[in-house]
């Protein structure tokens, strides 16, 4: 389990690098360079990470009511995507404020970025054994002992892992042919939510 868990927490990691170094790449189409990009995601990562956990917790909070320390206790797990892209948006709008650049440009390259990342996270739900769909006999199932007992469930997170890589191509061709900064990003929420609609 210890193994596993390492093993998805550097998925995240990774996945957080190639959206990072996507968006470095694209980052002058934003009206930014490569360091000031950097200097965001380092602005906007804490706001994600809190975010992300506060939703979690608001609508789980039965699970934390009688120790509400337990809040703090992030390493035990909980973070919901999205709080995370609340987070995101209001650690970036911060960021665009106090650098004078383009709110709705810089959007549009955190919105790919979050598919790549949601692409390659899913895997991360493949290695802590969590997240998977309900039990199946189809040719696509993975096998996970449960209750002492080898069961068969719908792998949810390779679909929405393929989703996500369905997305983030689609969106990323359109993005070069935005009539206005910001499309992107409207066009984020709409896709991800048909994309992942099907899975849910």
């Amino acid at each position: 389990e210890i193994c596993a868990c390492l093993v998805g927490s550097e998925m995240c990691i990774r996945d957080r690098m190639l959206a990072v170094y996507y968006a470095c790449k694209r980052s002058r189409q934003a009206g930014l360079d490569e360091d000031t990009l950097l200097d965001g995601v380092l602005w906007v990562t804490p706001f994600t990470i809190l975010c992300a956990r506060a939703y979690y917790c608001a609508f789980s909070w039965s699970l934390y009511k009688n120790n509400p320390i337990s809040v703090l206790y992030i390493w035990e797990g909980g973070l919901a995507i999205y709080g995370g892209v609340l987070g995101a948006a209001i650690g970036v709008a911060l960021f665009c404020k106090i650098k004078k650049c383009s709110l709705p440009a810089l959007l549009d390259l955190v919105s790919l970025g979050f598919l790549i990342g949601q692409s390659m996270g899913r895997w991360g739900n493949f290695f802590n054994r969590e997240a998977h769909g309900s039990v199946t006999t189809c040719f696509l199932r993975m096998g996970l002992v449960e209750n002492g007992e080898l069961q068969y469930f719908h792998p949810t997170f390779l679909y929405e892992s393929v989703w996500n890589l369905t997305g983030f191509i689609v969106l990323h061709f359109l993005s070069k042919k935005r009539k206005f900064d910001g499309q992107t990003f409207l066009a984020y929420p709409v896709s991800y939510t048909h994309l992942t609609l099907p899975t849910n």
